[in-house]
């Protein structure tokens, strides 16, 4: 459990990078031994904020050998040990499957019994470091060590420097390769009083507890200022690259102050064969929202009470998970769940379009969101009646409408999804009375 932290001046805290591979790096930077190719690719960040009060959580999906990974992260004061926690990765699992983008799924009534009644209406959606690291050349670098720790598998330092350039030479002096680059940005970090936090594996200590993977990184602060910072995220990355950031707040939905937060795009109806090419098509309907808003923009994909969900991928989050992700406004027996706030955002950032680390800020917005995709399955039983014909017509511009709406969101070629169509579940339509189905289907891929 957490412990009451002091009050800190303004935070800029860095961390590890975890999750799906549709996400990337971003706040801190990795720095690697001789010639080490550590890319930090992906990142998930959850931020549980109550006042001034902040928990982050942070993973990593790092490639590499383990002893060659360090992590720097710039923190406002030298943080207690029992301010430093270890976590689990299922949490932040948890989370992801939580808020993901989804496909819903519906089925078509029988036709003849609506239209024998008249119900034209189409069916509805539901509503919505200590170890081996060397003091060489400590003080000639200008660099102290204020504090130093061992929390799981990693033996952690708090550094403090007079120069940018101290602390990257510190480093090297220890076998660790640093962009030259970060010198600019660590200086920034520097002149705000900012102390530096450097995680490395112990691996010992790995052996020892069983781990094969690096788990999370929790770290507790108090601090007035509402932010994550991403800009050391860029000194070695590869490219641009993805970050999702889950907030947990007691009122309401979580936006950014410094860029725009756009919602994306959400409740479209599209072909059956989604179903099984939902990552790809999610993919490509977020590139393409990147090239239409512009890179230097936030998007919301979820904002939604944690007791609940409609409809739920998986269940919500257990008062427990968010216990441990720093939700400290709720009681350990689960009072308080409906007061917490989830959001998810994701954004895509390289240095010219993300100059700036993201500033949040809480709303009383509590209205829900999710980004959501509708399956509708066709009615598959008999099909003869007078209203069999209006049912096969409203397929017909059913189907094309789902194609166009594809097409529109992920700039597939009209091609290449009529013939996924073509193969899959989306071929299917009721036997007509008196018409041969051959004549429904060439109708269909006219339009």
């Amino acid at each position: 459990m957490w412990t009451r932290i002091p009050r800190c001046a303004a935070v800029v805290l860095l961390a590890l990078a975890l999750s799906p591979p549709a996400a990337s790096a971003f706040c801190g930077f990795y720095v690697a031994q001789a010639d080490a190719q550590l890319f930090n690719k992906a990142s998930q960040v959850a931020i549980a904020r109550d006042g001034v009060r902040t928990v982050v959580t942070m993973a990593n999906d790092f490639r590499g050998d383990a002893k060659e990974f360090a992590l720097v992260v710039p923190v406002p004061v030298v943080p207690l040990k029992d301010q430093i926690h270890v976590g689990d990765k299922a949490w932040l699992d948890r989370l992801d499957r939580y808020s993901a983008p989804r496909l819903v799924e519906y089925h078509d009534p029988d036709p003849c019994a609506r239209y024998d009644k008249d119900e034209r209406a189409t069916a509805g959606m539901a509503a919505p470091m200590a170890q081996g690291m060397s003091l060489m050349a400590l003080k000639s670098r200008g660099v102290t060590i204020e504090a130093s720790y061992t929390v799981g598998e990693y033996d952690i330092l708090i550094l403090s420097a007079k120069e940018s350039t101290g602390l990257r030479r510190w480093l090297s002096d220890n076998g660790y390769r640093v962009p030259a680059k970060a010198d600019r940005i660590l200086g920034a970090y520097l002149k705000q009083g900012l102390k530096f936090f450097v995680a490395k594996v112990n691996l010992k200590e790995q052996a020892r507890l069983g781990f094969q993977s690096l788990r999370p990184l929790q770290i507790a602060y108090e601090s007035p200022r509402f932010m994550l910072p991403i800009r050391l995220g860029t000194v070695n990355a590869d490219g641009p690259q993805d970050l999702v950031v889950f907030t947990l707040t007691p009122k309401g939905r979580v936006e950014t102050v410094n860029y725009r937060t756009v919602k994306i795009p959400t409740d479209v109806e599209v072909p059956l064969f989604v179903r099984a090419d939902f990552a790809p098509f999610y993919r490509a309907l977020f590139e393409r929202q990147v090239a239409k808003e512009g890179m230097n923009t936030v998007f919301l994909e979820y904002a939604w009470n944690a007791s609940w969900c409609d409809p739920c991928p998986v269940n919500p989050p257990t008062p427990d998970e968010l216990v441990h992700l720093g939700v400290s406004w709720m009681g350990t027996n689960g009072e308080g769940a409906g007061q917490v706030f989830v959001t998810r955002l994701h954004a895509r950032y390289d240095a010219q379009h993300f100059p700036e680390d993201l500033v949040f800020q809480e709303t009383a917005n509590a209205e829900t969101f999710q980004g959501r995709y509708v399956l509708r399955n066709p009615w598959k039983g008999a099909c003869d009646c007078d209203g069999a014909n209006a049912y096969r017509a409203e397929l017909i511009e059913r189907h094309a409408a789902q194609a166009r709406a594809v097409a529109a969101l992920t700039g597939w070629s009209r091609g290449r999804i009529d013939n996924r169509m073509a193969a899959g579940d989306d071929a299917y339509l009721p036997a007509a009375r008196g018409a041969a189905q051959d004549r429904w289907w060439q109708k269909l891929w006219a339009r």
